[in-house]
This record gives C-alpha cells, sequence and structure tokens, in this order.
C-alpha cells in the first residue's frame, strides 16, 4: 500500500466569477521510502499539487474533484475532507515542507532557531529545553556543525547553502513520514546543489522518508529520484520508474524536457526545444548528434577570434567592500570581492565566468559598466580608459555597452508597459528620430526576440518568466549596443525556456556582431553559448582557456569539483 494517494485530483482557481482548472484529474502515489519526483514546466502544476496534499493553497482555490489518502496502518484517510484545525495535526508531524526560496521562507526578524522550533512547539513535542535540543540535534543531521551559532543567527546572517538546511532542518524536526521538497535547489550554486541533494538521500535511508521531489531540472530528477511523474498543463503526460522514462521516453513534451538541456560533453549549434519534439515518436538519446560543432570547427573559430582585435581588456581589477563587524560595531573589516582579475574580449567573442555564489562574477561584470567602483586597476574599452570617466562621459558610452540583468521580475519596472521600457533608452540617447519611429522600432525589437507587436502594450505581469526575459533582452539591443554583459540571464527559467533564450543568444550574437560576458555558475550552459571560459574562486581567476580546456581537461580541483556536481547527462 502507498503512504499517500492522490486520486483524480482536479483544483480550480477563481478569479472575478471566473475559474481556470490548474490541475486535471491527476492521480499517482508515494510508496513507502521512495523518492517520486514530480518535473514539468512552471505552470504545469507541480507546486499545486503539493500544496495540495497539506492544503495550504490560496483562498481563491478550490477542489472540484478526488481525494488524497493518507494510509497508516490499517487507516486510510482523505486529507481533502479534514478542517484546517484537523489538517494541521498533518502538518509538520507527518507530512512537512521544503520550500523553494529560503530567503521568502524565513521570517528575516526572528532567529533561525526560533523558527525552526515552531512546528515542535505547535504540535507539543516538549519542554522549551527539549525543543531546543532537539532543533540542535537537527541542525547536527543536516551539516550544520556550528549548531548553537545558527540557532541564535538571523536569515540574513547566513549562506543560501546553510538557510536552506535550516529549511531541512525544520522539515525533520517532527519525524515526519513525508517530506515534500518544493524546487529546493533551484536558487544554489552547483556544488551547494550536489550537497543538499546528498543530504536528502541520506536522510530518506536514516529516517525511512519518501520524498515528493518537484523540479524542473531533469538532471537532478534522474539523479535522485526512484520514480518520476511528468506534468504539462495541470496533467500527467507520463510516469514511471526513472530509469524507464529517461531510457526510453515515450510522450513527444518528456523527449523534449529531457533534451533541452545542453550537453556538458559536447558543444552544439543550437540548442533543442520543445518545438522539435511535437511531432517526433522517438529520438535516440543522442538527440543533438546532427548540431554537434567538430573539434576542427571550434579550433578555426579560436583562430579567427584571435586575429581579432581586443574588444575590451580587463587589468588587475580590485574590487573591496567594507563591513561592520556587528549590527552596531563601528570597526569594520576590509572584503576583497575581486583581486587581481585580468582578462580581455575579442570582438564577436563570448567569455564565460563560472563560479560559485561570492566569487566576485557579477561584480566584474557591474564593475565593468560602471555600476559599482573598482578600488584599482584597468578597464580598456578600445582606446578608452573607463575606471577614470566621469557620469557625463559614461552617457554615451552605454549605447555600446548593456547589460541583461539575472531576474527579468525585478530588472522591469512593473507599471511600465514593455514597449515604453524599450523606447525610453532611445529618447535619452536621441536615436530612432521621433516617437513613431522609435516605436516601429522597438516592434521589430520586439519580433526579433520572438515576441509581436501585441506584447508592445502589455505590462510585465502580464508576461511569463521567458517573455520578460525577451523583454530584457531587446530593452538591451534597443541602443543598438556592441557589448553585452549577460548575468545569469537564464539561471531562472524553465530548461525549455533556457534553451530558446539561449539560442535566441546565439542568432543575435552572429546577426549583429556582439561580443558577450557571459556568467552562469552552469558549466552546461557556459559550455554551450562561449568561446573561452573564466573560473572564479573567491574573487580570484582560478583557471582560464577554451571550453575544451577548462570542460574536458581542468587544471585546478576547483573546477574538477564544479563538473563532478553537474548532474549526469542523457
Amino acid at each position: 500500500m502507498n503512504l499517500l494517494e492522490v486520486q483524480n485530483l482536479s483544483v480550480d482557481f477563481i478569479h472575478n466569477n471566473s475559474s481556470s482548472r490548474v490541475v486535471k484529474n491527476l492521480s499517482f502515489g508515494i510508496p513507502k521510502n521512495t523518492i517520486v519526483g514530480i518535473a514539468g514546466e512552471s505552470g504545469s502544476g507541480k507546486t499545486v499539487t503539493a500544496l495540495s496534499i497539506i492544503k495550504l493553497l490560496d483562498a481563491n482555490a478550490k477542489f472540484s474533484s478526488g481525494s488524497i489518502l493518507w494510509n497508516e496502518g490499517q487507516q486510510s484517510i482523505d486529507l481533502m475532507k479534514l478542517s484546517e484545525d484537523q489538517i494541521r495535526l498533518y502538518r509538520g508531524a507527518k507530512i512537512s515542507m521544503i520550500f523553494q526560496e529560503p530567503m521568502s521562507a524565513l521570517n528575516p526578524i526572528l532567529t533561525c532557531g526560533f523558527q525552526a522550533s515552531e512546528s515542535l512547539l505547535a504540535h507539543r513535542f516538549g519542554t522549551n529545553f527539549e525543543i531546543k535540543q532537539r532543533i540542535l540535534d537537527c541542525f547536527q543531521q543536516v551539516g550544520l556543525l556550528d549548531s548553537k551559532r545558527i540557532y541564535d543567527s538571523y536569515p540574513f546572517e547566513l549562506s543560501g547553502g546553510q538557510l536552506q538546511r535550516v529549511l531541512i532542518a525544520m522539515a525533520i524536526s517532527c519525524n515526519p513520514q513525508l517530506i515534500i521538497a518544493d524546487e529546493p535547489t533551484t536558487a544554489l550554486d552547483v556544488s551547494i546543489q550536489k550537497q543538499i541533494i546528498e543530504l536528502l538521500q541520506k536522510l530518506r535511508v536514516n529516517l525511512k522518508l519518501s520524498i515528493l521531489f518537484i523540479s524542473h531540472d531533469l538532471g537532478l530528477i534522474k539523479d535522485f529520484c526512484d520514480e518520476v511523474i511528468i506534468m504539462n498543463q495541470g496533467q500527467i503526460v507520463e510516469s514511471g520508474k526513472t530509469e524507464n522514462i529517461f531510457n526510453s521516453p515515450q510522450h513527444p513534451y518528456t523527449q523534449g524536457l529531457i533534451h533541452c538541456r545542453p550537453p556538458i560533453n559536447y558543444k552544439v549549434k543550437r540548442l533543442l526545444t520543445l518545438a522539435d519534439f511535437n511531432d517526433l515518436k522517438h529520438v535516440s538519446n543522442n538527440a543533438h548528434e546532427n548540431l554537434e560543432v567538430s573539434p576542427e570547427q571550434t579550433s578555426i573559430r579560436l583562430k579567427n577570434l584571435d586575429l581579432q582585435e581586443e574588444f575590451l581588456s580587463v587589468s588587475n581589477l580590485n574590487v573591496q567592500y567594507s563591513k561592520s563587524k556587528g549590527f552596531l560595531s563601528t570597526t569594520k573589516t576590509i572584503h576583497k570581492a575581486v583581486n587581481e582579475v585580468s582578462f580581455n574580449v575579442r570582438k564577436g567573442e563570448v567569455l564565460g565566468l563560472v563560479g560559485e555564489s561570492g566569487s566576485g562574477k557579477s561584480t566584474i561584470g557591474k564593475a565593468i559598466l560602471n555600476l559599482i567602483k573598482s578600488n584599482s586597476g584597468s578597464i580598456r574599452y578600445g582606446n578608452i580608459e573607463l575606471t577614470t570617466l566621469h557620469e557625463k562621459e559614461w552617457r554615451p558610452l552605454r549605447r555600446d555597452l548593456q547589460i541583461i540583468f539575472q531576474d527579468p521580475y525585478s530588472a522591469l519596472n512593473p507599471k511600465q508597459m514593455a514597449g515604453d521600457a524599450l523606447v525610453e533608452p532611445m529618447k535619452v540617447h536621441g536615436l530612432q528620430g521621433n516617437l513613431k519611429q522609435r516605436k516601429e522600432f522597438a516592434i521589430h525589437l520586439l519580433e526579433t526576440v520572438g515576441l509581436n507587436s501585441n506584447h508592445y502594450n502589455r505590462y510585465p505581469h502580464q508576461f511569463s518568466g521567458g517573455q520578460r526575459q525577451r523583454v530584457c533582452i531587446a530593452r538591451a539591443l534597443s541602443l543598438q549596443p556592441k557589448f553585452i554583459v549577460c548575468d545569469e540571464p537564464v539561471s531562472s527559467l524553465d530548461v525549455s525556456i533556457q534553451a530558446q533564450i539561449l539560442n535566441l543568444l546565439q542568432e543575435l550574437k552572429e546577426k549583429l556582431a556582439l561580443s558577450y560576458l557571459f556568467i552562469s555558475h552552469d558549466l552546461s550552459v557556459v559550455n554551450f553559448i562561449s568561446d573561452r571560459i573564466i573560473v572564479l574562486k573567491d574573487g580570484e581567476i582560478v583557471e582560464q582557456g577554451s571550453c575544451d580546456e577548462i570542460i574536458y581537461h581542468p587544471k585546478s580541483d576547483y573546477t574538477k569539483s564544479l563538473l563532478a556536481a553537474v548532474p549526469s547527462g542523457f
């Protein structure tokens, strides 16, 4: 008998007297001591399904049909029929949840220890002393060895990996039988992601847990889960043993999801997208075979790039921050975010910057564009020394040097229509003549990035994540730049949308003769789009070279550890 059984579940969302069905007649089971993965794009119904199990959906959600059976001993209880007071007996105690974003899941003004204790207090686990000891023990179990310091720390005092471990400690504190992990590694570096996955595997064995693991990363699903469910538009399109699904996917949607991810062990001209699989019955495991770039082709491109002029040159760049030792302390320490970094970018080249969070990748990109000040060193654009320019001298250079930010949600003004966001920089720099011509060029840009004229008058909230990022790319192109800093432009996107955006950036590079500084913590993404790669750690260059040299013949242990943390290929 399964520990949990979802039978014919349908969920509607009611808005302005109209309803839309987001989960449609869903049925699946979670066996005891098993990891079941749910994969699919954003909007496929993964999280809604998970939240339905513990009845944490919004007030405008309505269960239209089905049952969610919790099987314990000889008893079978339909969770959907429980009142709010009754379901609380199950939340945390029998079924717990690890949420996607630890910074938003934790209250910034309460200590981690207090928040981790709340579930135990609610379920009357014991005395205050016993509860504290239990939380300290859970912190130890999840690898937070400095447990007393973590207990008294506020969320902002911990790293992303530490915060995710705090959430896992909270999830196991009441000895649940089922943990729902909703994209628990999405915001983490690959090395931290690997640590979290290994931790969950260890806890699953030691505590005899069942885990419902939600992710859009098929590599993680393949490495971590025993069984997998593929969802699309609120329905299950394919399910079964993980090995069977990945070795022989039957549904075109599953095939597309599996093969959209950039391969790590070879380079391709273009990534496959879901559209490539609409009419296919079956594909080989090497679906990119006809798109593969040969070593000879790569060598010729690198030789041609060597003949190009140095477009941008960075020499001995240093960026430092001063940090207070405590909340009320006047004593400050110096943190070297970037330390003696030197490199150059040639015309038409894509240089990849790879490293974990805090390695200095984004700091370098922003320092080049004068979005943060460097402390010393040289940044030359052609014959112009950028570090000595005043703000007024920078303005004309903004046309040539642009940036695409990581998060398309915060990069766009929610009160400004997409078309206006594109027209505004043209107006500031006096480009494209009058308003009519600017609007025409804005529509041309929208079409260039795969949107259309109908999107001109839409606000950011009316776009999907992938569409928002396309608007951000169009905005970066509105001044017809020569160099773009791409700061993690696909890290928050589904793998299918990621493939579309990466293909678009590749096409624009060729069509418009652009140069990129491409920042990412994902080596497979960087391998696809870059000509050369720089590996950063703690603000310093660990090694640099061609993609072949870094990916296939890494010299440093740090680079080898990053490569080892990449989820397995298909």
